[in-house]
C-alpha cells in the first residue's frame, strides 16, 4: 500500500512495523517519524486505525485469558519465516496452539476436562 506521494518514512516501512508502533515497542524517535507519516498519508492512517480497532477488540474480548507461555514464540517464529520469504511448514501451528490451550485449561480446571 502506498499513497504514491514521497515521504521521509516510506509507507512500506510504516506498515512493516505497524504493530511495533501500536505496542510502543520502538524508540520514541521512530514513533515520532510514524506519527508524522500518519499525518501525511491517509491510506496508512486508515490502516493504523483499523489495526488499532482490531487490537482493542481482541483485548476487550480476550484480555482476561491467560496465554500459554510458548504461544508468543510460536507465532513470532511463524511471522519471521513469512517475512524472510522462507517456506512455511505445512504443519498447522494453530493445531499445536489449540492443543496447548486445551491442556492448560484442563490442568487448571480438571472438572472441565
Amino acid at each position: 500500500m502506498s499513497c504514491g506521494e514521497p515521504h521521509e518514512t516510506e509507507c512500506s516501512e510504516v506498515l512493516d512495523h505497524l504493530y511495533e508502533f501500536l505496542d510502543r515497542e520502538m524508540p520514541d524517535s521512530d514513533c515520532t517519524k510514524f506519527e508524522t507519516h500518519f499525518g501525511e498519508c491517509s491510506p496508512c492512517l486508515e490502516k493504523y486505525g483499523l489495526e488499532q480497532a482490531v487490537k482493542k477488540l481482541v483485548k476487550r474480548c480476550c484480555g482476561s485469558d491467560d496465554v500459554p507461555s510458548d504461544l508468543r514464540s510460536k507465532v513470532m517464529g511463524r511471522i519471521e519465516l513469512i517475512r524472510s520469504g522462507q517456506a512455511v511448514p505445512e504443519h498447522d501451528v494453530t493445531a499445536d496452539v489449540s492443543a496447548d490451550v486445551t491442556a492448560d485449561v484442563t490442568a487448571e480446571n480438571p472438572a472441565t476436562g
